[in-house]
């Protein structure tokens, strides 16, 4: 790979910000100073920017605990989105959401550089197990358990897989519960509209795993951790 396009790769800078350092002297290849962007570079190599070791990570997975309000896309003219919210020297190129949460839906996102597992990952045939919890306006009873458990269609004719619905507490005096959900299917904005084809609305709703990858209990609103690949392959 050509040392300009490893080191964009890396994070430190723009192809033509690589060639300012270039001409500038301070990037080395096992000891020698680097001439030409064109310079091919392995993996193996000790590349050193300034005196810093770059080693080069061709893929990059983060998993970030989405906060409200943030778009989950790439990017957007007026609106905040998940990648805005990696820190610059992680916005790697190629980086993008895996699936989408809605605006206001908040928990488990992942952020991967890796097109081959996001296909993977989003193929239909490989639908994985997908947990979240949420605050109801309506009281879910066991009869929605069972609906829910049966396979819905939806009044456009929407057909949904099977889903397992546990009911945390029910207030019967505001009209509310709390309650979990395991859904296989990501359909737009499915468990709103599940919920409010027996006559409930979603007032809260957030991710908590996909596959056996958890959200972690510490990590705040916003923030996000890297994970290794084995890490992500938990989800299959």
């Amino acid at each position: 790979m050509r040392i300009d396009k490893y080191l964009a790769n890396m994070n430190v800078g723009s192809r033509k910000g690589v060639h300012v350092l270039i001409k500038k002297g301070i990037i080395t290849v096992n000891g020698d100073v680097v001439k030409t962007p064109k310079q091919q570079v392995k993996e193996s190599d000790e590349v050193l920017v300034d005196g810093q070791e770059v080693n080069y990570q061709k893929y990059h997975y983060f998993l970030m605990n989405k906060p409200k309000g943030v778009l989950s896309a790439t990017e957007d003219r007026s609106q905040r989105t998940v990648i805005s919210l990696l820190k610059p020297q992680d916005q790697y190129q190629g980086i993008t959401p895996v699936g989408r949460l809605d605006k206001d839906t908040t928990g488990l996102l992942l952020l991967i550089n890796d097109g081959q597992l996001n296909h993977e990952l989003l193929a239909p045939n490989k639908h994985v197990d997908k947990i979240y919890r949420a605050k109801i306006a309506g009281v879910a009873d066991d009869e929605t358990v069972k609906t829910f458990a049966s396979g819905m269609t939806l009044g456009d004719g929407t057909k949904l897989k099977p889903a397992e619905l546990k009911i945390l507490a029910q207030d019967e005096e505001h009209d509310s519960s709390e309650i979990e959900i395991k859904i296989r299917e990501g359909k737009y904005h499915q468990i709103k509209r599940m919920f409010g084809a027996v006559g409930m609305k979603v007032v809260e709703l957030e991710r908590i795993s996909m596959g056996n990858l958890k959200l972690p209990e510490d990590l705040k609103r916003g923030n996000y951790i890297e994970l290794s690949l084995d890490e992500v392959n938990k989800i299959k």
